[in-house]
């Protein structure tokens, strides 16, 4: 599976971004994906998860009531829509995948498939 993330760019404080994730091959629906992001100098660290065959979403902290993630399986794409934007967002954002489910979906290690990256800039 190859995974191919964009969507970010500069926005402000308050605005909306989403980004899309389209993946190769055509087993989509089987794969948990989730989405990860990185920020200057710090660990990567979770954002978001859309289990397999409908399964659970689970969302970070610092972003539920503000981030939807969705999938469009016909599309073999994953969205994260980002409202209220805030300057700590910024990052680069990652989605990932594996096949059927994963035991700790907060966990990076549990995914064996990863885009390049899509850079957010909230500016102040």
């Amino acid at each position: 599976v190859q995974l191919q993330a964009s969507g970010g760019g500069l926005v402000q404080t308050g605005d909306s971004l989403r980004l899309s994730c389209v993946a190769s091959g055509r087993t989509f629906d089987i794969y948990t994906m989730a989405w990860f992001r990185r920020a200057p100098g710090k660990e990567r660290e979770f954002v978001a998860v859309d289990g397999w065959n409908g399964g659970r979403q689970s969302y970070a902290d610092s972003v539920k009531g503000r981030f939807a993630i969705s999938r469009d399986n016909d599309k073999n794409t994953v969205y994260l829509q980002m409202n209220s934007l805030k300057p700590e967002d910024t990052a680069v954002y990652y989605c990932a995948a594996d096949r059927l489910g994963v035991t700790n979906p907060s966990d990076a290690n549990e995914y064996t498939y990863w885009g390049q990256g899509t850079q957010v800039t909230v500016s102040s």
